[in-house]
């Protein structure tokens, strides 16, 4: 059977060096004071990370990018249209800990300083998580980060505001200090040419309507998308790394909603992670987030030392 997949897969697979050299004469336009300016906590990646892997993309997701303004239009012309040009939009998917966030930034940096300076815009779903206020009403605190625990309404709403090409669209804003929404907080968008949007579920799907009139899916308004893949036991590795750092620094804010954690010892600390990451990462990982790597247009598979080792892309 794995025999038959690997036939009938409808990605085109590519080693390290083999994506590195589709990177053919872009230019590299960061340096090492970007990447430490938007390097998230423990994510090991340095600039010959970006001139491998990044530098490809970004030239990759540019040829998209224009050919999906030539085709707008073209289907203008054909349907005797004016209408203005809307944001293409990216979403960005994968676990806790893969460094969603570090390549979603290094992807924004790349694309905006392409010859022709798109504007590229940049939000994540976790704005979007229902209040504390509410997820322990609902006896969903131990959920957060599972489908049920977001907003979904305001998901798509936020989303189809964006693709019908609306001004100052507004996004909810999360601290990851007071492990909240905030309240009277937000980011606007306002007409990017390329839209990032990074979350954990933003590939989710949910069943067939029996009638066919369902709800869209965030995934529906992507014009493409990325997942970023790691072992399972990787991952558990880099969340306790990130765990103890994390106690060590930002919990001991004293309005950190974990500062109970900050004065755990080593043992204490590592065994909170570890049951953390089993009972509830593991698991939203295995029943949510994983399922949908099959529907990502390009898969970056991570190794053990947070580099990228291969990389899958879509047939067309």
């Amino acid at each position: 059977m794995d025999e038959l997949a690997k036939e009938v897969s409808p990605f085109h697979r590519f080693s390290r060096e083999e994506w590195a050299a589709r990177r053919a004469d872009t230019p590299m336009t960061l340096i090492q004071a970007d990447l430490d300016e938007l390097r998230s906590l423990n994510d090991r990646i340095d600039l010959t990370e970006v001139e491998t892997i990044y530098l490809p993309l970004s030239r990759l997701l540019t040829l998209y990018v224009e050919a999906t303004r030539g085709l707008f239009r073209a289907t203008n012309h054909f349907l005797h249209l004016n209408d203005r040009k809307v944001p293409y939009i990216i979403g960005m998917a994968g676990s806790v800990a893969v460094g969603k966030s570090t390549t979603a930034r290094i992807l924004q940096r790349l694309l905006a300083r392409w010859p022709r300076q798109p504007k590229v815009d940049l939000v994540t779903t976790d704005g979007f998580l229902l209040p504390n206020a509410v997820l322990e009403r609902e006896g969903l605190m131990a959920r957060k980060g599972f489908p049920e625990s977001y907003d979904l309404p305001a998901i798509l709403r936020f989303m189809s505001d964006i693709k019908a090409g609306k001004r100052d669209v507004k996004a909810p804003v999360y601290s990851h200090l007071t492990y909240d929404v905030l309240k009277h907080e937000h980011v606007v968008v306002d007409q990017p040419d390329i839209l990032i949007v990074e979350g954990l579920n933003v590939l989710q799907t949910g069943r067939p309507p029996r009638d066919g009139r369902g709800i869209p899916n965030t995934s529906d308004f992507f014009d493409f998308s990325i997942y970023l893949d790691a072992d399972p036991a990787d991952l558990k590795n880099w969340y306790i790394e990130r765990f103890l750092a994390l106690r060590d620094g930002a919990f001991r804010h004293p309005k950190s909603y974990f500062n109970r954690y900050a004065s755990l010892s080593d043992k204490e600390a590592v065994a909170t992670a570890t049951r953390i990451w089993e009972t509830i990462n593991l698991v939203n990982l295995r029943e949510n987030v994983l399922p949908t790597r099959p529907r990502a247009d390009l898969v970056l598979r991570k190794g053990a030392d947070h580099f990228i080792r291969s990389v899958f892309l879509r047939r067309l």
